[in-house]
């Protein structure tokens, strides 16, 4: 059984089934209601599986999953549907704040099991 994670920290974490990873395309992201948490999940090119908050930071709409999928170098981003501000996938970082003052994703640490995607939710929220 090999099991990748995108996160960096995964103290405090409860996990939670998602999808397969079959069910999520390349370069497009698919939003997913975990545990009553808004999660925009994102499938590279690479087959590595990142998640971040829906909500838009910038505009305040839940939109992020239907962002651009992109790269900076060799980081992972998404540019949002709205202002198109971009994010580092890895860190939820802005990148391009677009004249504004520069707001963070929230990011959520994935597992992939085999087919099976998993997102760590924060404290104890269902899951396994």
């Amino acid at each position: 059984m090999t099991i990748e994670t995108t996160a960096t920290s995964e103290l405090g974490v409860t996990w939670h089934e998602v999808c397969t990873l079959k069910s999520l395309s390349r370069e497009r992201g698919a939003a997913a209601l975990v545990a009553g948490t808004q999660v925009a999940l994102f499938r590279t090119h690479d087959d590595r599986v990142f998640a971040v908050q829906q909500l838009d930071p910038f505009s305040g709409a839940n939109v992020m999953s239907r962002g651009i999928v992109g790269t900076r170098g060799d980081v992972p981003t998404v540019a949002s549907p709205m202002y198109k501000q971009v994010f580092d996938l890895r860190t939820g970082g802005c990148l391009d704040p677009v004249g504004k003052e520069p707001r963070a994703l929230q990011t959520f640490p994935v597992h992939l099991d085999g087919d099976i995607v998993s997102v760590g939710l924060p404290g104890g929220q269902g899951g396994r």
